[in-house]
This record gives C-alpha cells, structure tokens and sequence, in this order.
C-alpha cells in the first residue's frame, strides 16, 4: 500500500510546569489573563504532525512519501527520517524560512498550553499535488493531517478529483477552519480522524449533526484520550478499544499522531479496523511513556508482548503475521 502523508514538520519545544495551570486561573476572571509559568525542564525535539505520523509509519515498516514544506535547517532531520524510512524526496525546502516551531508547556496532570509558528509551513500551499502522484504513481491513501490551511484545502481537491483515498485528520487546524473550510476538507474523505473534542468543534462549526457527517466520509476515528477510541462506519456496530497499561506517563505530545501511524499501519497490512486501532493504541502508549514524538523505542518481540497482555495473544498472532518485519534493532 502506497501512503503519502501531507502536513506540518516542526522543531518542538518541551517544557515542564511542576503544577497545575487551574490552580492560577481564576473564577470568574478569564476574560483578562495575563500568566507566566516558571518551568522545569526544556527538551528540544524533532516533531510536527506529518513527520511523527510518517516516522511511525517507518518504525511500523512502511515506506510513507512525506508532503511538506520544512526550512533550510532541515538537513539533519531529514537525515533521521530517512533512516527510519520516510521517503523525503518530495519535500519542499524553503530558502528564506526556518522549519515550523512548537512551544509547549505541560503540567502535572499532562494538561498543556502551546503556541506553534508555521515558519516554512505557510509555503506548503505552494506544493503542487499532481507532479508528485505523476512522480510515485498514485497513492493508495493520502492522510492530509494538520498543514497551512490552504494546503490542506488543496490537497482535499486534488485527491478528489485525481480519484486518490484520502484521510483526512484537521485536528489542531479545527480552531483556525471556519464551517466551510471543514465542510470542504472532510466532505468524501475515506477516514476522518478526529479526537473528542475535535468532533464536537466539527459538528458546531459546520452545522452538522453527528449522523450527517458520517453520511460525509466513509470511517470516522474518534479517540477518547485515556478511554481508548471508537471507530465508526455507516451501517455497522461502532468498535470501540481500550488503550495498554502506560508503564509511565511522561509527555502526551505526538500520541495522536502515533495512533494514526499505527492505525493506518495496520490498514496498509489488511488488518480489520478493531485490530487497526489496538494497534495505534500501542503505539501511542509508547510515545506518552517517552519525552518526546519520536524518541520511543521497542524491538518487535517487546511490540508483539504488550500487545498480547493489552489485547490478548490472538490480536498479537495477527498483528505479527501481517507486519512481519518492523521495530527498531535491539
């Protein structure tokens, strides 16, 4: 299964508050907040939404082709996707503008507050579509995931009309979209990725009920944070799944991403979508457990054992004889 997956690529900035962001608001007083939190910890790691989705993918043993636009830093980055088997070869690299920027401080109860700079990402609405399927031959499913609005806009036209199966996953863009913009991104999308709260955003801002956007896309994926995720499809019973006991909860950055690196992962391997979501559950369990999108590490046996404590034996069986070869070496 061919797999490209436009959006954002970043350099994320992780810090650390040793309390809570509720205890210093104050009832009945935010309409004026003004706070500064004096935190912890800073990591300095490799992220945005399209990168940790296609480095999942690579760990899972895909080969996904990255659409982006990323900064003339990007050397080095670059290099670490592509050894975990990201096809970089269509990447747009800006000559005036830095990789996009994600700042973001997380308290102890993972609660987190962040800004993002597009930097390089505001020129993704340059990249044109068509040359690259002409280039890789068409995809199997293009995963439009969070991007420069326009971009993720075009790429929604494109893939209808070239007849390309595309996901579509607006989460961190639903507050910038308007109704409209949401409507034109998710109306025919194969799969619609959305979390809780990012369904409800959807539905409001559209107008929608939650039955006319199911008629809208063919699977809707909605994930429900520590309750797991439910899958959807007009017709059939709704799967919901749990999530793996976390051996640790470091940082939730990237764990939805991660979910959809597995998930998909397991749609590319012919998997059913129960065994697609436990398996994007697994893999986001280990992202939480890591400080950091793309630090986590497991070798396959470590994979396939959790697995089978989280899901039972037959779901670790099954993921194992269609993803033969996948995990980092021991």
């Amino acid at each position: 299964m061919k797999i490209g997956v436009a959006g954002s690529v970043g350099r994320d900035h992780l810090m650390t508050f040793p309390g809570k962001f509720t205890d210093s608001l104050v009832a009945g007083s935010l309409e004026k907040v003004s706070l500064s939190f004096l935190v912890d910890g800073l990591d300095v790691r490799r992220g945005g939404c399209a990168a940790n989705i296609a480095f999942g993918m690579g760990v899972l043993g895909l080969n996904p082709v990255l659409i982006a636009a990323v900064g003339h830093d990007w050397t080095d980055y670059e290099a670490w996707l592509s050894r975990h088997g990201v096809n970089t070869s269509h990447v747009l690299i800006s000559q005036t503008q830095l990789t996009a920027l994600y700042m973001v401080t997380t308290d102890t109860e993972l609660n987190q507050i962040a800004s993002f700079f597009p930097g390089a990402m505001s020129e993704a609405r340059n990249i044109e579509l068509k040359p690259i399927l002409d280039s890789v031959g068409n995809l199997d499913l293009l995963v439009i995931s969070p991007d420069d609005p326009a971009a993720m806009l075009r790429h929604s036209e494109v893939a209808r009309e070239e007849g390309v199966a595309f996901a579509a996953d607006p989460s961190q863009q639903m507050a910038r979209l308007d109704g409209d913009e949401i409507r034109r991104l998710i109306e025919g999308a194969a799969y619609l990725f959305l979390n809780e709260y990012e369904f409800a955003l959807a539905c409001q801002k559209t107008g929608w009920s939650d039955e006319e956007v199911l008629d809208r896309v063919g699977v809707r994926v909605v994930t429900l944070g520590s309750q797991g995720a439910k899958v959807e499809e007009k017709g059939k019973p709704v799967i919901k799944i749990g999530v793996p006991k976390e051996n640790s909860r470091m940082d939730p950055t990237g764990v939805g991403d991660s979910f959809r690196s597995g998930f998909i992962a397991g749609l590319a391997a012919d998997l059913g979508h129960e065994r697609c979501a436990q398996l994007g559950a697994m893999l986001a369990t280990y992202v939480i457990e890591t400080k950091g999108t793309q630090e986590y590490r497991f070798t396959r046996a470590q994979f396939l054992e959790r697995m089978a404590t989280a899901y039972g034996q037959y779901a670790s069986d099954e993921v194992a004889e269609h993803l033969p070869e996948f995990g980092f070496s021991s």
